[in-house]
């Protein structure tokens, strides 16, 4: 993929990436060519991508940058690279195919690395790298969507583990994932501080798969319901305190956020880009569109508002 630079970028170059993110760039984007855009068409059909796709992302060092080494991860700390990937996924056109890995890397993997305990980073955090086990986070219900302290997925103290019943919904890599954080109520008298993070894992009795949801884009990432009904889940998937679960969620949410920007400039970039092309080829009265200055003071607009985002 030759990617054409664009007016704003030759004005001014971004400053926040050095010789290493350039060519781990350079590096993504032929991992694209090669095993994403070829087969994206069939897997936006199938609404749903191949759990391989995790296992090679892994294989080319794409996934899971923060693991540490010992676990069998990159142990990359450095956020960049992870704003690349989410730029190029986007300008390539297939940010929905790529969603699942870059939710498994940039929102999940925090919870484990700083979160978990060192027995659960052993059990985890290698097949976390290796993609083998694709991860999810398990927040928003049928009925509760922003206010979070209000979730009714509950987790009863049982003996020597919990018992989790309720429903989840809208959760990507919800029919994909192996591991599954999910914010339970651990104590119903309380609001934010009586929720909690257990792990689910796959295969757990009473953890079933609902719809891989239909919806108006992103086909190629699932995005489904998920129920529990009388999960037994043993005491050590318990991941941080007992109802510290709404404060870890908001301590690992700008990594987040930090994310989503990505995947916002990268589109707003990449749609800049297609208007250019589209400008210089498309004729009209013996002449390219883009020497009509209506079209080129509209472009002129994009270009400086696409850049003000990436260098901000």
């Amino acid at each position: 993929m030759e990617r054409p630079e664009s007016a704003a970028q030759v004005v001014g170059k971004r400053t926040i990436f050095d010789t290493e993110q350039d060519d781990y760039r350079e590096s993504f984007r032929q991992f694209l060519d090669k095993e994403v855009v070829p087969k994206y068409p069939e897997w936006e059909r199938n609404h749903i991508v191949p759990k391989s796709l995790f296992t090679s992302c892994a294989e080319y060092g794409f996934l899971a940058m923060e693991v540490p080494e010992e676990y069998g991860g990159p142990g990359v700390e450095d956020w960049r690279f992870n704003v690349v990937l989410a730029e190029e996924s986007i300008w390539a056109g297939v940010g929905p195919a790529m969603g699942g890995p870059l939710l498994h890397t940039d929102i999940v993997v925090p919870y484990i690395t700083s979160t978990a305990t060192e027995e659960q980073k052993k059990r985890w955090l290698p097949g976390v790298a290796s993609g083998e086990k694709v991860l999810a986070v398990a927040m928003t219900e049928p009925g509760t969507g922003s206010d979070l302290a209000a979730i009714s997925t509950r987790g009863k103290r049982d003996g020597d583990g919990w018992v989790v019943n309720g429903a989840k919904t809208f959760i990507t890599n919800g029919i994909n994932a192996d591991i599954v954080i999910t914010a339970v109520k651990t104590d119903p008298s309380q609001r934010h501080k009586g929720m909690s993070l257990l792990v689910l894992e796959r295969g757990m009795e009473g953890f079933d798969r609902g719809r891989n949801l239909e919806k108006l884009g992103l086909h190629a990432q699932d995005t489904a319901e998920l129920f529990f009904a009388d999960v037994r889940v043993p005491a050590e998937n318990l991941l941080g305190e007992r109802g510290r679960g709404y404060a870890n969620f908001l301590r690992i949410l700008d990594e987040g956020r930090i994310a989503i920007a990505a995947l916002s400039t990268g589109a707003a970039q990449g749609c800049v880009d297609e208007s250019v092309k589209y400008a210089k080829e498309r004729e009209a009265f013996g002449r390219p569109i883009g020497r009509n200055q209506a079209i080129a003071f509209k472009i002129a607009r994009m270009e400086a508002r696409a850049h003000a985002a990436r260098t901000a």
